[in-house]
């Protein structure tokens, strides 16, 4: 009898981020934009550092893997709740939830660890300056993506482990619009207390020790370079606001849903859509804007491929395919 019950809940109800039906398509307008941005900004980026042979140095190699990531961050979930806008029921199945819960873990995780690696590429970088390209090889630059995605791989497998066998045999409204852990855990046919507080000290334990990591990095950073020239400490500042700014609009989110676990709904779901929406999107802007070469690169980039005629050529040539 408790088999049955406990396995009478197939899917769940995303309540979304408002109920209100009338802004259900001015919504799906502005984040179909945003998602589409996230998509271009970061594709662009990819694909600049992988054309400019001036840009294959560790710190943009880093910086390639952190676009992907935040391509795959903002596609976990943003098509459904982009689609979502369009429906009255927004479900999804349970499978469908938990490889959402899978996914956010695992990118978020990941994620979190490629800015701790560019955070010791600056370090190596402005602190050991003679020795950076032996440290920073390709290598090692290998090793420390390889190293994020195992991260974000063990991080996501045991928050996974929390919530797979967890009995669902009633209330099935996730008021999110998706299934984060936190929400879906407390769904659950039992007393979730416990559960819920290793979810919070595991996520919280990698969030807070990456931020430290980040912490401690720039700092010394900023320490080692006091007492060099005027023109080193401004390129220094002008490097790492980029990087400090990107690791507060990331780790800010993050820390307080997870390692402040009291706060009410509405304000995770802003929280929510700032880490799988504007971050992604912010990331490109900041990473280009203060960025010289990156400008130039995707100058000269532009040049390439934008010019006169090519681009009414590319098209003629893709119509007579389609047509052939």
């Amino acid at each position: 009898m408790n088999e049955t019950n406990h396995s009478r809940v197939t899917e769940f109800v995303l309540l979304g981020l408002c109920s209100s039906q009338e802004l259900q398509p001015f919504l799906f307008l502005i984040f179909s934009l945003l998602y589409l941005a996230i998509l271009l900004g970061n594709f662009l980026i990819i694909l600049t550092v992988t054309s400019d042979s001036r840009l294959h140095t560790p710190m943009y190699f880093l910086l390639a893997n952190l676009s992907f990531i935040d391509i795959c961050v903002a596609s976990f979930a943003t098509p459904k709740m982009i689609a979502d806008f369009l429906v009255e029921h927004k479900t999804i199945s349970f499978d469908a939830c938990l490889a959402q819960i899978f996914s956010v873990h695992l990118f978020a995780g990941g994620e979190m660890v490629i800015l701790v690696s560019m955070a010791y590429d600056r370090y190596v970088a402005i602190c050991k300056p003679l020795h950076y390209m032996t440290i920073m090889s390709r290598r090692v630059c290998i090793i420390l993506v390889l190293i994020s995605w195992c991260v974000g791989f063990i991080h996501t497998t045991s928050q996974l482990a929390f919530t797979v066998n967890l009995p669902f045999c009633g209330p099935n409204q996730v008021d999110s619009f998706f299934c984060d852990l936190p929400l879906v855990t407390k769904l659950a046919c039992t007393d979730t207390y416990v559960i819920s507080l290793l979810i919070v000290a595991d996520s919280g334990f990698l969030s807070l020790s990456s931020f430290l990591l980040l912490v401690v990095s720039y700092t010394v950073i900023l320490i080692t370079v006091r007492n060099r020239s005027c023109a080193s400490m401004a390129k220094a500042r002008s490097t790492l606001t980029a990087h400090i700014t990107v690791v507060t609009l990331f780790f800010g989110p993050c820390i307080f849903i997870y390692v402040w676990p009291f706060s009410g709904y509405s304000v995770d779901k802003v929280l929510a859509v700032f880490y799988t929406i504007f971050t992604p999107i912010l990331n490109p802007v900041i990473y280009t804007l203060r960025n010289k070469e990156m400008k130039a690169a995707m100058a000269k980039l532009k040049s390439r491929y934008l010019k006169s005629g090519q681009v009414s050529a590319v098209i003629r040539n893709t119509l007579f395919l389609e047509t052939k």
